[in-house]
């Protein structure tokens, strides 16, 4: 019997490429289950994705798609947005894609509140190109290019949308899979830049490299170390040390979107123009 998510898949391009026991997977589902929550349309519905690991899942989803460049998924998907901004625009990345070469469009993208929805693919590393570190490898984990550990302090990108604009902030996590569809749920029911940090799993460059054990041990971590927002909230800071943190909505606001501020100065062109 077919499942009612299944239609949302391009059935000849499975089975995907991704490592047994990756999280890629059940974060592409969470997507497609919020999808079908909010009753959209496959039709006005357009999947953008960058390069890396988490970028492959434009190719599998039955949408609209593009794969695009580098870093460069979020100006390829305000241009969509602003071509016509009926369509519901949702933006596939990762760490890698999104905070490194596509660190200046993340944050410009969300200081401008241009209404997409921009779901990260978390795994810590970069899987695709050889395991090396990415801006979001937690400090004193090991990757390629850190043997004996990261020294550099990661980025949080929850923080960073909020700082940049971002109208709407979550984090869920591959474990968390109903949760996660929830927060992606709620990225599509806000007009403006809506952000969404998947934690998931990668037991191929990450988990191995870190002596992580199995996928589902690398999922175990992920349930006993998150923390709901709430909980987190009232938590003493020495009971936030360690490998803790949070998940849930962080933030929410409401701003004029982009596409909108933009109609309104195409009306005074024309007024000027008169």
């Amino acid at each position: 019997m077919e499942r009612s998510y299944e239609k949302y898949f391009r059935q000849n391009r499975l089975p995907h490429l991704w490592c047994p026991g990756c999280g890629n997977g059940i974060a592409m589902k969470a997507i497609v289950e919020a999808i079908e929550k909010k009753g959209l349309s496959q039709d006005n519905t357009v999947i953008v994705s960058g390069i890396g690991c988490s970028s492959r899942a434009s190719g599998y989803m039955d949408f609209d798609t593009l794969h695009t460049a580098h870093g460069r998924a979020i100006p390829f998907a305000t241009g969509i947005k602003l071509a016509n901004p009926d369509l519901h625009v949702i933006v596939i990345t990762g760490d890698g894609d999104c905070t490194a070469i596509g660190g200046n469009h993340f944050i410009h993208g969300c200081r401008r509140n241009v209404d997409l929805t921009v779901v990260l693919f978390n795994n810590n590393i970069y899987g695709m190109t050889g395991g090396q570190a990415s801006p979001m490898t937690p400090l004193g984990k090991k990757a390629t290019t850190a043997p004996y550990g990261s020294v550099d302090r990661p980025f949080d990108a929850c923080h960073l949308a909020e700082a940049a604009g971002a109208t709407y902030v979550a984090r869920s996590t591959a474990y968390h899979e109903k949760h996660l569809v929830d927060m992606i749920a709620g990225g599509l029911d806000n007009k403006g830049f809506s952000f969404i940090e998947a934690m998931v799993q990668c037991p191929t460059a990450y988990g191995r490299k870190n002596k992580m054990g199995s996928p589902a041990n690398m999922l175990m971590w992920m349930r006993d170390n998150a923390v709901m927002k709430a909980a987190w909230d009232k938590l003493p800071d020495d009971k936030k040390a360690g490998e803790k943190f949070p998940i849930g909505l962080f933030y929410q606001a409401e701003a004029m979107d982009y596409d909108t501020a933009y109609d309104q100065v195409i009306e005074r062109a024309g007024g000027a123009a008169k």
